[in-house]
């Protein structure tokens, strides 16, 4: 039997943590059983329970502490995050042996772990060697993708974890909630854009003619290619939960394997009879 994993990741502030934290209690209500993971050695603070956390293995506090590193706090991270992918096995004795797992990985927010270091690539082969089907899920803030070279970034940064992991990924726009009912009218051109359009808004602000043309090249990359669409994730909203969730289901192929199960109250009225 497979097993199924969530990379969640994304820009520091981004919301991983909260839509782990969201998904964990949807799943929940589902019925469904999800485990998530903490993968960040800095994080200070969540509220789920996890079924591991690198800080039992190192924390970034106290490889800043130690004198004969003297690393700051980014290079703290990838300190501990080099150190963790030497230490996968700590990783497999905390996961198990269990099939059928759906686990929601919690990953730090630098984005040079997805660029040009080799960790979350490694972590990705890893778990694929443990049968693990994986999918990333890229979250981007949609407070700040309101405007078109602010999107286009936002575009290169999930575009740039999508080609370093070579994994299937599910791009999202979080906080939806949080946007007044203008800005989500306005943000709607964003989940699946136009980037034609998007090289008219961007060029009359750039005045640079070199970088006018640049972003004319990346606009119609993206738009050619069709490799960057978002989801809008609110969090309030169950809807638009499950609507994320079955996408991730469907490009995991989450569910295909399992077993046919009664619901439990079928079960306990069947019981019910028999003791009858």
């Amino acid at each position: 039997m497979p097993r199924y994993a969530q990379l969640v990741m994304g820009p520091a502030g981004s919301g991983k943590s909260t839509y782990c934290s969201t998904m964990l209690q949807h799943c929940e209500a589902l019925g469904r059983a999800v485990q998530v993971v903490n993968l960040d050695p800095a994080a200070e603070f969540f509220s789920y329970p996890v079924m591991a956390d690198i800080r039992e293995l190192i924390e970034v506090d106290d490889v800043m502490e130690d004198d004969s590193l003297r690393f700051g706090p980014n290079g703290g991270l990838v300190f501990c995050m080099e150190y963790f992918a030497n230490n996968f096995n700590w990783l497999e004795e905390s996961l198990g042996h269990v099939e059928d797992d759906y686990i929601l990985f919690d990953c730090p927010g630098q984005i040079e772990l997805y660029t040009h270091l080799p960790v979350m690539k490694q972590l990705v082969e890893q778990l694929q060697q443990w049968e693990f089907r994986v999918c990333g899920v890229f979250l981007v803030d949609s407070q700040f993708m309101v405007e078109s070279f602010k999107f286009i970034s936002g575009i290169l940064a999930a575009l740039s974890a999508m080609i370093s992991l070579e994994i299937p990924q599910i791009n999202i726009m979080t906080k939806m909630d949080l946007l007044s009912k203008k800005a989500k009218k306005e943000i709607e051109k964003y989940l699946d854009p136009d980037m034609y359009s998007m090289i008219e808004d961007s060029t009359n602000i750039l005045k640079s003619k070199m970088f006018k043309k640049l972003t004319k090249s990346i606009c119609g990359l993206i738009d050619d290619y069709g490799m960057v669409r978002f989801l809008p994730f609110d969090r309030s909203d169950e809807e638009s939960i499950n609507i994320v969730l079955q996408h991730i289901d469907t490009t995991i192929q989450y569910g295909e394997d399992l077993e046919f199960k009664e619901p439990k109250e079928y079960e306990e009225d069947k019981s019910a009879l028999v003791d009858e």
